[in-house]
């Protein structure tokens, strides 16, 4: 008996170290096992998950602890002070390496009113008609059918529930096929990351310990535009800021007032307007200091296949900002973007009055060259180079009165970019592995413009981290009706197999 025993573990040993299914055998297993991924998604997105309400939250928890376990996972619940992470683990026999995966399972809030169904949360299949318009199609068809331009519609389809259920897809393909990963697999589930993940830097250091791995892996994002097999080395970090100026006490009246009371609007457009030149750069000097791109840096960023064309119809823009000389130039540095503006009233509301106040809300997308505190240090010095007396509160009266011109400025640091150089360890052995899934070199972005919270593991860790994305790009996360294409759907599957099943201990050959 003991002979036998140890005959199997031996062969359970061989699959795992041994294989390495090539193209064809990841697309027979894909083939064999998207439609129970369908299945499994469309449970997954079924539950609501805005992180505003734990309640909600708490479903999506205990289900994933169920799902993880059930395929021999050990769960953990790490304590943040608010909603926990929930770190699950699969060790390997003999492994030498572990790779920690990362995917957030909260999602965007719903406007009901904008969505083309009746519930977010409940999936619809959908294809689209010639007219442009998405319609609805019995979830039935996909027994006998398959059109990878159909497209299942529910929140957190591809951001970031789609790629969830590809993982688990794909690991039961692999177990039902005797093939498992060479190395330990960690994986970390964010239930705050549309929050901002305001807990996890410092969970990151309080857990380091149970969290140690020797790369970070992130299941999040779209593909490039050209829905090609992606790869990106790093991701922007994101910080804001508030900006309110002030102009009467209460609203006047602009014919008894206007020309004598301050428009705090008109002050507010004035500062911003003196924060870039008309061609969209920054004019704070420094703000760009420390970023230059060598000559090799600027041929990888060439080799990205963007149609600027495109990009510029699709967005319907005739110029861009000439930050860069091109988009993928453009995300290397740091950004400084209005995102919102509020002045009294507009539209059937307005009214004939100087406004009280006026507020500008910003973010800053970071590079790993810029720190934030040093570019909000540059900000605040050019807002007071501009004659204004910067406040974190609402002034008092006596300000008022001291002041001529007054701001109040508060600003906060969510996290910090990262970058993995492209021929890293961890780089190569990604390359290795989507080659055999596809046949070819996938597309390689130096650092997307997007935010994830990865930073604090890559600074606490000290481990390489690349993104790994695999939804359609026009997937409207964050938006009424988000979508996930069926053909990226499975090839996300087959990206996952591939990963799990390259060898780390090729990763010397590959160094």
């Amino acid at each position: 008996m003991k002979r036998l025993l140890l005959l199997s573990f031996s062969l359970a040993c061989f699959q795992a170290f041994s294989q390495a299914p090539d193209k064809n055998k990841l697309e027979q297993l894909t083939e064999k096992h998207w439609q129970h991924g369908v299945e499994l998604l469309q449970e997954i997105v079924s539950m609501p998950n805005n992180a505003v309400f734990p309640e909600q939250i708490e479903v999506n928890i205990k289900w994933s602890e169920d799902q993880f376990e059930s395929r021999g996972y050990s769960s953990e619940r790490l304590a943040t002070g608010g909603i926990p992470l929930l770190l699950v683990e699969k060790k390997q026999p003999g492994a030498t390496k572990t790779a920690l995966f990362y995917f957030h399972m909260d999602g965007q809030a719903v406007d009901l009113s904008k969505w083309f169904q009746a519930d977010p949360y409940k999936p619809v299949l959908k294809e689209i008609q010639e007219n442009g318009e998405w319609t609805k199609i019995p979830s039935d068809r996909l027994k006998t059918e398959y059109d990878p331009n159909w497209r299942i519609f529910a929140r957190s389809t591809s951001d970031d529930k789609g790629p969830v259920a590809m993982f688990l897809t794909a690991w039961d393909a692999l177990a039902e096929a005797g093939i498992s990963p060479d190395y330990n697999v960690k994986i970390i589930l964010d239930f705050e990351e549309e929050q901002g993940s305001p807990r996890l830097p410092s969970a990151v250091v309080k857990y380091k310990e149970k969290l140690a791995a020797d790369m970070m892996l992130i299941m999040d994002g779209p593909r490039h535009t050209s829905n090609e097999p992606t790869l990106s080395f790093g991701a922007r970090g994101i910080a804001d800021l508030t900006l309110t100026t002030y102009g009467p006490k209460f609203p006047q009246h602009s014919g008894h007032y206007g020309n004598y009371a301050p428009n705090p609007a008109l002050l507010l457009s004035q500062l911003l307007a003196s924060m870039k030149d008309t061609n969209g750069r920054v004019t704070i000097p420094g703000y760009y200091d420390g970023i230059t791109l060598t000559q090799t840096e600027k041929e990888i960023l060439s080799k990205v296949p963007d149609d600027e064309e495109a990009i510029q119809r699709k967005l319907g823009i005739g110029r861009t900002d000439n930050v860069g000389n091109s988009y993928q130039e453009s995300i290397q540095y740091p950004s400084l973007n209005i995102r919102g503006l509020e002045s009294a009233w507009v539209g059937k509301e307005a009214r004939t009055i100087v406004p009280a106040t006026a507020t500008a809300e910003i973010d800053v997308r970071l590079v790993p060259e810029s720190d934030p505190e040093r570019l909000f240090g540059l900000i605040k010095d050019h807002i007071e180079g501009q004659g204004f007396h910067i406040v974190s509160e609402d002034p008092t009266d006596e300000q008022r009165m001291n002041h001529p011109k007054i701001v109040k400025m508060v600003y906060s640091i969510s996290y910090q970019a990262f970058r993995t150089p492209m021929d890293s360890e961890t780089g190569k052995w990604l390359r290795s592995a989507m080659n055999r899934a596809f046949g070819k070199d996938p597309v390689q972005i130096r650092i997307s413009g997007g935010s994830i919270p990865i930073s604090p593991f890559v600074d606490a860790l000290g481990i390489p981290a690349v993104t790994i994305p695999t939804v359609n790009a026009d997937n409207n996360q964050h938006s009424p009706n988000e979508n996930i294409r069926l053909g990226n759907y499975k090839e996300g599957i087959t990206t996952v197999m591939s990963i799990l099943t390259e060898k780390t201990q090729d990763m010397i050959r590959l160094k």
